[in-house]
């Protein structure tokens, strides 16, 4: 799992140096595509074989802070306190989440509104 999590490092790094230019090329913006096919593949490769290799856990901050909301929850339903338990929850890792998505509209933004450091969603 090893060459597969340095291969999914490498290519994120390489995504993240094209996308975070400040001037682009079409060149370089075929290539920023092209680095987004590879990462869409090697981080689905990731998720299919080297995060199911490995059976992980939510954090025991996490699972202490449930427990504190369930309390506070049963504690003011019923007056008593509340008995959540502190059990860790098994975590898997997803895809579907939109950051994920998002990452094959970056080339066609960049296109249309240029370079990330050169707008900004702010209201004015």
């Amino acid at each position: 799992h090893d060459s597969s999590v340095r291969k999914l490092l490498f290519i994120m790094a390489q995504w993240h140096g094209l996308a975070k230019l400040r001037l682009h090329t079409d060149a370089t913006l075929e290539l920023l595509d092209r680095t987004t096919t590879l990462l869409g593949v090697q981080v689905r490769y990731f998720a299919t074989h080297t995060c199911e290799a490995f059976q992980t856990f939510e954090l025991e901050k996490e699972a202490a802070a449930r427990k504190r909301r369930t309390d506070a929850q049963v504690s003011g339903l019923n007056g008593g306190s509340g008995n959540g338990t502190g059990a860790r929850r098994p975590k898997a890792y997803s895809l579907r989440t939109y950051k994920w998505h998002a990452l094959g509209d970056y080339v066609e933004m960049i296109r249309t509104l240029g370079p990330t450091d050169g707008f900004s969603t702010e209201l004015v």
